[in-house]
């Protein structure tokens, strides 16, 4: 039977650890983390989660969990692979899989992710987008969205935060010829836990790239979280989608999308945005929109 948010393991393996209130990737490592149960070996590059998950002397990580150099959170998943499988190891019965954040991922990460797709490294990689470096202080990062305030693309009444778009890593990945890529949202946990569980039975490299708000960066209240997971998805500024067997497949297709000013407004972030910045912000939704209801749909 398919794991739901009803069926999921009641274990915890991800817990005490010091993330900010209303963490959204707190919430979807501990929601993968329940799906790939006990046996799964982490490893989880510096930021938000290494720095609230490994406080010595206390390891918030049931299992085993391990610190990678910024750069290198695919190749030291490469390596742990080699070595459960150098061990006798049955990968269906040891998930090795990676959490990395938006910078440590389509920044800092980007070259050795691409090298473990390259050789199809047998390993789980999840991207925790909460879109900027909020771990350092909210910089900007390469799928921090246009108009979004952070320290380092500031907004006010002559500048208008992040003036470049956000990195399509989905696409990127795909690209490379994966054997399974996804997206997903914490405010839509069975979609989320569902294509985990699938990841976890395919031979090969996985990737998935899960939206998980950051209250702190985003300028939202802690108790907004997955109804902003959400508004992204109901908005169409994220969609939700699989490729698999060199076939992309939108899992969400809404006849009817809700506000695109609705979900910006409730955000701190984008306070400087003008009315024409959210009409060409909808513009290029329904621009991306149209591409994939045809070549996806």
């Amino acid at each position: 039977m398919a794991i739901n948010a009803k069926t999921i393991a009641d274990d915890e393996f991800f817990f005490g650890h010091k993330a900010c209130a209303g963490c959204g990737g707190s919430l979807a490592v501990r929601a993968a983390l329940k799906v790939l149960g006990p046996n799964a070996v982490c490893a989880l590059p510096a930021g938000c989660m290494s720095a609230v998950g490994f406080n010595f002397p206390q390891l918030s990580f049931a299992n085993n969990a391990m610190i990678t150099p910024f750069a290198a959170t695919a190749s030291v998943l490469t390596g742990i692979e080699a070595g459960l499988r150098a061990q006798g190891k049955k990968p269906e019965d040891c998930t090795v899989v990676g959490f990395a954040g938006d910078g440590g991922t389509a920044d800092i990460g980007i070259q050795a992710l691409s090298g473990a797709i390259d050789r199809n490294d047998d390993v789980l990689y999840i991207c925790y987008d909460n879109e900027a470096y909020m771990n350092t202080g909210i910089q900007k990062s390469s799928l921090t969205p246009f108009g979004a305030k952070t320290t380092t693309t500031p907004a006010g009444a002559n500048v208008r935060g992040c003036l470049t778009q956000k990195k399509n890593m989905f696409e990127i990945v795909a690209a490379h010829g994966i054997p399974y890529a996804a997206t997903a949202s914490i405010g839509y946990l069975n979609d989320f836990i569902r294509k985990v569980e699938h990841a976890a039975t395919i031979r090969g490299t996985k990737y998935i790239h899960v939206m998980a708000p950051c209250p702190t960066g985003w300028g939202c209240d802690v108790d907004e979280t997955v109804d902003i997971s959400k508004d992204i998805v109901d908005c169409g500024l994220w969609y939700l989608a699989e490729f698999e067997n060199g076939t992309f497949k939108l899992n969400r297709n809404p006849r009817q999308f809700a506000s695109v000013e609705a979900y910006l407004r409730r955000q701190g972030r984008f306070k400087a945005l003008t009315d024409g910045d959210i009409a060409e912000v909808e513009a290029g939704r329904d621009a991306k929109w149209e591409v994939m209801r045809r070549d996806w749909a």
